[in-house]
């Protein structure tokens, strides 16, 4: 699934994106952790996997989109 990056804290490693329909989903240390990244900035695609739908989606893995 594909993001848009839209908050990161560096220090703790959290933060949200947003979905293509606009809605924020938040993700924790571990997710970010998960993607190999070490930076995040407001507004890059990323490329998204979780378990659940709608309100109860949980981001597991946070990494950049790649073609």
């Amino acid at each position: 699934m594909q993001a848009t990056s839209y908050t990161y804290d560096p220090e703790t490693r959290t933060g949200s994106v947003l979905l293509d329909d606009g809605t924020p989903v938040d993700f924790d240390a571990p997710a970010f952790d998960a993607g190999g990244l070490r930076l995040l900035r407001p507004g890059q695609r990323v490329r998204i996997e979780g378990q659940g739908e709608g309100a109860a989606l949980r981001i597991t893995l946070v990494t950049l989109q790649t073609f």
